[in-house]
């Protein structure tokens, strides 16, 4: 670990000097490369350089006790050998989680899908509940929320709902969230006062560039047409809404939220692309079980991973087994706890299934 903390080291002084070179601030998408690789490599540097000086003052402390006689500051010594000692191991670890692989998505942009499942009308209300909930984690965050298409249940639910956040290091944040979610309540709809269980998957997907996969032309069908619900005069009465179909797979994408029929032929393509990088991820992820494992939660749309309970006002993460007694909040957007607690535990069992493999 410490050879290639060295190594990290050399590299980053490395492109501080190539940063300072007048011919490197000409050559922008060079200049934006470095940049972004001195970002990546500042946080492992500057830990091991907390290292390295922790490690110093364990030296120096013990060095005193060898050779210094005067009592008091052997026990000023005693004091800082103490306190360092204390830090190594957690440092240490922190350095182990900075090196590990990094998720070549973190950064990216996702496009979000919401579905009703189980439960009718209060499963679209409970997806639309939680399409407000991501909709305040990104605000709270300064990230752009982007709707693609949204099919209402005429009572203030989605039975589906596509929408993209921008913003650095989304998905990093919300790739954990893939999966079903049930919330357990009395509907608005229920006059007997009894509680129901309802359904709602959520599917979390990078933005793909279109260098990242193929996509033939040649296998895609669009097809246009008059939207529907809410978007206004012009919406209403032109063909502005598309449907696109790639005869493959067999996806069928629909997108009616822009005025405009190109804007939202591009926004179906994104989510074609989503999609398919996504059917490429699925079947690297069934060919490397073993690596699957050493994940929290599969992110399959088919996995249970978290309850919202109303009459106790709580949410349980079930890959984790973590009860928070804050629903209230969570659903307002503030997923933050949720959130650092997953990014925890995959980073624990990252590194426990790194442990095993040595």
């Amino acid at each position: 670990m410490f050879d290639k903390l060295e190594d990290i080291l050399f590299r980053y002084e490395e492109v501080l000097k190539e940063l300072s070179e007048p011919d490197v601030l000409n050559d922008q998408p060079r200049y934006q490369k470095l940049m972004k690789e001195q970002a990546d490599l500042e946080p492992i540097v500057q830990k091991y350089k907390e290292y390295k000086d922790v490690k110093a003052g364990i030296e120096d402390s013990l060095a005193i006790l060898d050779e210094e006689t005067d009592e008091e500051l052997r026990e000023l010594a005693k004091e800082e050998l103490s306190e360092c000692r204390g830090r190594i191991d957690g440092i240490e670890n922190e350095l182990r989680i900075l090196l590990l692989p990094k998720d070549p998505n973190d950064d990216k942009n996702v496009i979000v899908e919401i579905r009703a499942g189980a439960g009718g009308d209060e499963a679209a209300l409970f997806a639309a509940d939680l399409y407000r909930m991501y909709c305040r984690f990104a605000e709270s965050n300064r990230w752009k929320i982007d709707t693609m298409n949204s099919n209402e249940n005429g009572i203030g639910g989605f039975k589906e709902i596509v929408f993209m956040i921008n913003g650095l290091g989304a998905y990093s944040k919300l790739k954990y969230e893939s999966g079903v979610h049930r919330v357990q309540r009395v509907p608005a709809t229920e006059s007997g006062g009894r509680i129901h269980t309802s359904t709602a998957t959520v599917a979390i997907m990078p933005e793909v560039e279109e260098v990242e996969v193929e996509l033939d032309m040649n296998d895609c069908r669009f097809d246009v047409f008059r939207a529907s619900g809410n978007g206004g005069q012009c919406v209403n009465t032109t063909d502005s809404a598309v449907r696109l179909t790639h005869i493959p797979t067999g996806i069928v994408i629909s997108c009616q939220d822009e005025k405009s029929q190109l804007k939202n032929k591009d926004k179906a393509l994104k989510v074609l692309r989503a999609r398919l990088y996504e059917l490429e991820r699925a079947k690297a992820h069934d060919a490397e079980a073993e690596a699957r494992r050493s994940q929290i939660g599969t992110g399959d749309r088919s996995e249970k991973i978290r309850t919202y309970n109303y009459p106790q006002g709580r949410v349980t993460d079930h890959r984790i087994k973590l009860t928070l007694h804050k629903l209230d909040s969570i659903i307002n957007g503030d997923l933050d706890e949720m959130l650092n607690s997953l990014i925890a535990a995959d980073q624990a069992a990252k590194l426990a299934n790194m442990s095993e493999e040595k």
